[in-house]
């Protein structure tokens, strides 16, 4: 049971309380959490401190989006029994938690403890305050669900905006040394450890404005004016209700899985890599890729990543949910095909090309709780978002797996450059391809799944 400050009737909202409140709250948890997006800076100071391959440096990162996903979809209910105050706090707790034991790792050289703290215990912390915000804005803006979801989102895509620079300095800071093309000289002893324990605190911090300032609307609440019928201008909105239960028995559930899933994939395996990728593009040209200019590089990406999660999101408002997905997977398929075929011809077109495909990649985060919305209707859509994300644990897997096991074999077999990564790019676009497939497979749900009205099941 919840503690009393933490309960969910302790913040439900008075009459006449202003639902623009609600987004700094979502924002002050997510961008924290989306500190997650910068990890990719911590991967060659802790390849050189531990003496890790690339696919080892990935495993706090891929194991706390698999946590992200499968807490989400373990304790999605959870969350909307007990609603977004406990969740926010329950997610402080283990995020911040697991950036000190991956600082104890680091410090005694135990690289297990990493890999549980920030993936383990810090991947929890994700899942829990990644639905959450979502949910809760959710039916704060029935009439603007992508923009809502598109608000609380953009912070998770934006953390590393904030957490890359900020990580680069802070290593370099407390003793991390890098030559002019961006390589690990050297690495004080407690330098990482050290960024970790500081992250930890700061974080924790940060993430109290949300627990304390979120609310929840009052039962039956509705913006003016507004009224449920007026949202079946689209084809694909209901305005009947399916539960969680039965949301994952109907073939769009399975199909928008398979779209989130490849979606991630294609963006996930970049994001994870982004600092020492650009710097492997670039390293035998004559202007190579610098430790700060990689770690800027990244905050770009993490700019458009925030980015497309408010603006691609909110126009899905205009022109549905499912043109908005042909758009993500058919042009981020095209762009793929673009860095392929002129690898390290350009560095503005590369970083443009990369930028776009990160944009769709946070859009697609932002625009399927809508799209979830639109087909199940908003009873118990944090729950079915939560086992969705599911889709997200095997993308975060499946995406670094594909890029840093096939550059580390490129790498074995001596090549260079952009050719580590030339085979992995092909196969995001295949995987692009058959997202696309099932996105034009989405249809309305069949209304025997629908709830008989005034019944609610139980979960």
């Amino acid at each position: 049971m919840a503690l009393g400050f933490l309960d969910r009737s302790r913040i439900v909202a008075p009459e006449g309380w202003s639902r623009w409140l609600v987004p700094p709250a979502a924002l002050s948890v997510h961008l924290a959490i989306g500190q997650a997006y910068a990890w990719s800076v911590f991967k060659p100071p802790l390849e050189k401190y531990l003496s890790l391959s690339g696919a080892q440096s990935a495993l706090p990162f891929q194991l706390g989006i698999v946590m992200l996903g499968l807490s989400a979809a373990l304790f999605g209910t959870k969350v909307e029994r007990n609603g977004p105050r406990w969740a926010m706090f329950v997610s402080l707790c283990c995020f911040c938690g697991g950036f000190l034991v991956a600082a104890l790792g680091v410090l005694t050289k135990q690289y297990w403890l990493v890999v549980l703290g920030y993936g383990g215990l810090g991947g929890i912390g994700l899942g829990i305050g990644y639905i959450s915000p979502v949910s809760t804005l959710i039916k704060w803006f029935p009439d603007r669900p992508g923009m809502a979801t598109g608000i609380a989102i953009m912070g998770f895509g934006g953390g590393a905006l904030i957490a890359s620079p900020w990580s680069a300095e802070m290593l370099q800071a407390f003793g991390v040394v890098y030559d002019k093309a961006g390589k690990v000289i050297s690495v004080a002893d407690s330098a990482i450890a050290t960024t970790f324990l500081v992250h930890g605190l700061a974080y924790a911090v940060f993430m109290t404005l949300g627990v304390l300032l979120v609310r929840v609307p009052a039962d039956n609440w509705k913006p003016a004016g507004w009224s449920p019928a007026k949202d079946k201008a689209h084809a694909l909105i209901t305005t009947a209700n399916v539960s969680a239960r039965n949301a994952i028995k109907t073939p769009q559930f399975w199909c928008l899985w398979v779209v989130l899933c490849f979606n991630v994939t294609a963006g996930i395996g970049i994001l994870e890599k982004a600092s020492p990728m650009i710097t492997d593009f670039f390293r035998e040209t004559p202007v190579p890729v610098s430790a700060s200019a990689a770690a800027g590089f990244v905050a770009l990406l993490s700019l458009a990543n925030m980015l497309g999660r408010i603006v691609w999101s909110s126009t899905s408002d205009l022109v549905g949910r499912k043109n908005m997905y042909r758009f993500y997977l058919g042009v981020g398929a095209l762009l793929y095909l673009v860095i392929a075929l002129f690898t390290n011809e350009s560095k503005i077109l590369f970083i443009i090309c990369a930028m776009l495909i990160l944009s769709f990649y946070g859009a697609g985060f932002a625009t399927v709780p809508a799209y979830l919305k639109d087909l199940f209707g908003s009873y118990q859509v944090g729950a079915i978002h939560g086992r969705l994300l599911t889709a997200w644990s095997v993308a975060g897997v499946l995406g670094p797996l594909i890029i840093n096991a096939i550059a580390d074999a490129q790498k074995a077999a001596g090549k260079s450059g952009p050719a580590l990564y030339t085979t992995s790019l092909y196969i995001v676009i295949g995987l692009l391809v058959v997202g696309f497939i099932a996105n034009e497979l989405v249809r309305p749900v069949n209304a025997k799944f629908h709830e008989k009205t005034g019944e609610k099941v139980a979960q």
